[in-house]
């Protein structure tokens, strides 16, 4: 089983408030719906994927001050951060209807939770449901209940570190704007085992992110069993079909 995430960054124009980008969702859309199509050992299980919030997301979270650790316990900023995120949901779950693939969503924000000590709890019972059902689940970075600080952030990379945990995930995948993560030449680095190795190339995103950028992305796929890919685009096709493109993890 495969847990993919596209990077908000890659479906949205992330320097320009809730603006997709309709080129490269089409891209990515299109390259899901011929690896299903193909079926094969590689998605044999199944797919769920998740996707990042881009301008939808970060920009709402951003002028409420929501992060990951910052939360609220304004209703109004809650429904414009998840709003966005599920009008973003809907472009990625079109795009996908329009290939035929089975995509359905799943908003974490209906029944995720942290606890006072920050731990995500996310319950994947539906989606390993969806998935036996012949489902592709979409799941999307969100608001989530937040014991002590109303509600927070759950980031794209933390759903796809619990779910792939959760789901003893074969394969997984980060597709970016970047063909992998990158060294202090802007070289793409082969293979990330310890986060000592890459601290000090590692920086923050440079668009507006609530989420902790490329580190962070790193240091939740370093504590996964399965190893993990960072890749571009250009490059969807072959992990789908199997190959180990960009930067591996783990």
């Amino acid at each position: 089983m495969i847990v993919l995430k596209l990077g908000g960054s890659v479906v949205t124009d992330k320097d320009r408030a809730e603006t997709l980008d309709g080129a490269a969702l089409a891209r990515a859309a299109d390259a899901i719906a011929a690896a299903l199509d193909a079926g094969g050992d590689a998605l044999a299980d199944g797919l769920v994927i998740v996707h990042g919030g881009g301008s939808f997301g970060h920009h709402n979270a951003s002028e409420h001050g929501v992060s990951t650790t910052g939360g609220t316990h304004d209703a109004g900023a809650v429904l414009d951060i998840h709003g966005a995120m599920t009008t973003l949901n809907r472009f990625v779950l079109s795009r996908l209807h329009e290939r035929d693939v089975a995509a359905v969503p799943v908003h974490p924000f209906s029944g995720g939770h942290r606890d006072g000590e920050s731990e995500l709890t996310l319950p994947t019972g539906q989606v390993e449901t969806l998935l036996a059902e012949g489902f592709v689940p979409v799941l999307h970075g969100d608001v989530i209940a937040h014991a002590g600080e109303g509600v927070t952030i759950v980031s794209g990379d933390e759903l796809v570190a619990a779910l792939a945990r959760d789901l003893g995930a074969d394969r997984i995948g980060l597709c970016s704007t970047v063909p992998g993560v990158l060294d202090d030449e802007d070289a793409v680095i082969d293979r990330i085992g310890s986060y000592d190795d890459v601290a000090d190339v590692l920086g923050e995103s440079d668009s507006t992110d609530v989420t902790g950028g490329m580190a962070a992305k790193v240091r939740a796929l370093l504590e996964l069993e399965a190893e993990a890919s960072i890749f571009g685009l250009e490059d969807l096709d072959g992990f789908l079909a199997g190959a180990d493109p960009g930067t591996t993890i783990g």
